[in-house]
């Protein structure tokens, strides 16, 4: 959160970017070396030039060489908003100056060494007037891809024989050199880099960028050193220690103060997730999450807004507001206190107050001491829901165990909590059969609603789940209606021969275990009977399937 950003500008000289989400210890530990890398370069970069007198063209070339570590550190931005035409032609220009000047100031003592650096210059030259034509839509020069290869071998042959003849003029120190050797060495990872960066996934984290940013300010290192040292004939004696204190606290201040301008306020909203954030989108079990990612899980629900519903609190709070009204909330005696914190926070909707598995992301060790079953992960969910399903399966009996089916089940069969009319015996198969489960669901209050291959079995008792136990016979099963307190028997068709139960699968609705089918003969004309009773272990149903013709509606006990 706020030190998230502090980090990320102290590295990248840039404000925050949104979503991004807290950092794990790899790249904390990542942009904190990048700082201090490049808070070391930006420090060689400041040093003070060496004193001296300077003819024309060497103070030109200081000038211009200064000019393009500005454009390198800060000046590329305001360049950035104009056309890429005018980008181009300033490099081109700059550059052009600068590489004739190197040819007139450094002491090549070679005239060969000499005209293979202007060669060097030249083609690497070629390639920014080339790519200078494309942006203001001119015929290029024609070689295509040739002319890209030919800028980057061009811009490692200008560094090396740059360098080389700085070495052979003697004036520029092994500091000096060694940056120049560094940045010959950039050019040879650029491309490596950024091949790994293309092939990293979407999202994958600053660690590419970062690595790519602090490697390309070495070059800016040694043009600053370059036009540094222009002057230096002889070794010149160190500065007294008092002026170099004085110095590098200027550069200390100078290097930080854009820093803290670029970081927000604590008292100007900062919201790293609204309701339309791609993180938001899924809603994890709390023990899914690491602890750095909580925060974030509960600032998507409190700026959430599913159904249509407003937001828990004002979208311009901030996030560090958020999350200190929801420990607050958490610390509410009562749903009146809940109310009372959440108008305080100029919330929509305090009357609804919050609810436990909202606030478990910002306080587990309260939540969790009064539902504990809200700290589990999906897979210990999971095992919990399977292992009371087993539980509650268990529970029911075979109310006909000597009476065996062709195929049966017996499964408790878990019903919505309000309003539920009951459950289906139906046709999957058939096309029709989701209309003709609506029109049975708004129809009569009758144990058993029957269409064509669908029947609705209601319950006669108020009840969240009951015992079922099909079973599939070859011919009609004896009438056995002793000890039951309704048994009706409709007709049923199977149009894709197939008769089953809905199970409860990855839902909340339907039997707790898998159902047969029940078309023993395939498509054709059955007879379905159903068996409902209730006594202390609850209600229980048995569905017996078998073919038969009749069409007629039988109520063996009312």
């Amino acid at each position: 959160m706020f030190g998230d950003d502090w980090l990320w500008v102290a590295a990248e000289w840039s404000p925050p970017y949104d979503e991004r989400g807290d950092f794990d210890t790899s790249t904390t530990v990542m942009l904190l070396v990048a700082a201090l890398v490049k808070a070391a370069f930006l420090w060689l970069i400041l040093r003070t030039p060496l004193p001296g007198p300077l003819d024309r063209r060497a103070r030109a070339l200081r000038r211009l060489l200064y000019l393009a570590v500005a454009y390198a550190l800060v000046l590329w931005y305001p360049i950035g908003l104009l056309p890429d035409a005018v980008d181009t032609a300033s490099q081109l220009a700059l550059w052009t100056a600068i590489d004739v000047l190197y040819l007139l100031v450094i002491r090549w003592r070679s005239r060969l060494l000499r005209a293979a650096a202007a060669a060097a210059f030249a083609v690497e030259l070629a390639g920014v007037a080339d790519q200078l034509l494309d942006d203001l839509d001119l015929p290029q020069l024609g070689y295509g891809d040739v002319i890209g290869l030919g800028l980057m071998l061009g811009g490692v042959a200008a560094t090396v024989l740059t360098v080389v003849g700085q070495w052979r003029d003697g004036r520029w120190s092994r500091g000096t050199l060694a940056a120049g050797w560094a940045s010959m060495g950039v050019y040879a990872l650029v491309i490596p880099l950024n091949l790994l960066a293309g092939r990293l996934p979407i999202g994958g984290g600053p660690a590419m960028p970062v690595i790519l940013d602090v490697v390309g300010v070495v070059t800016a290192v040694w043009m600053a050193a370059t036009a540094r040292e222009l002057p230096a004939e002889n070794p010149v004696p160190d500065l007294p220690p008092a002026r170099r204190r004085m110095i590098r606290v200027a550069v200390a201040t100078v290097a930080v103060l854009p820093v803290i301008a670029m970081i927000h306020p604590e008292q100007s909203a900062h919201l790293t997730y609204t309701a339309w954030s791609a993180r938001c989108y899924d809603r994890p079990n709390f023990g899914d999450l690491k602890p750095a990612e909580r925060d974030a899980a509960f600032l998507c629900v409190a700026r959430g807004i599913d159904g249509g519903v407003p937001p828990m609190f004002p979208d311009s709070m901030s996030d560090q507001a958020i999350l200190s009204y929801g420990r607050a909330l958490c610390r509410a005696k009562d749903r009146d206190e809940q109310v009372a914190i959440l108008t305080r926070a100029g919330s929509a909707r305090p009357s609804w107050g919050v609810d436990p598995w909202d606030l478990v992301y910002v306080c587990p060790e309260v939540i969790g001491a009064t539902h504990p079953e809200l700290l589990r992960s999906t897979e210990e969910t999971q095992a919990a829901n399977d292992a009371y399903i087993a539980e509650e399966n268990a529970k029911c009996r075979d109310p006909w165990p000597r009476t065996k089916g062709v195929v049966q089940a017996t499964a408790k069969y878990f019903l919505f909590v309000d309003g539920d009319p009951g459950y289906l015996v139906h046709d999957p198969g058939d096309e029709a059969a989701e209309e003709e489960a609506d029109k049975l669901y708004s129809g009569d209050d009758d144990l058993v609603t029957v269409g064509r291959s669908s029947a609705l079995i209601g319950h006669i008792e108020d009840v969240s789940d009951l015992c079922l136990t099909v079973k599939a016979f070859r011919a009609a099963p004896p009438r056995r209606t002793t000890g039951w307190q309704l048994v009706e028997e409709v007709p049923i068709t199977s149009r894709s021969g197939r008769l089953t139960v809905p199970e409860m699968g990855g839902g909340e609705v339907g039997a707790g275990a898998p159902m047969p089918n029940l078309a023993m003969k395939g498509k054709g004309r059955y007879r379905l009977r159903v068996y409902v009773r209730v006594n202390e272990a609850g209600e229980e149903h048995l569905v017996a399937v078998f073919p038969g013709a009749s069409r007629k509606r039988h109520t063996m006990k009312p």
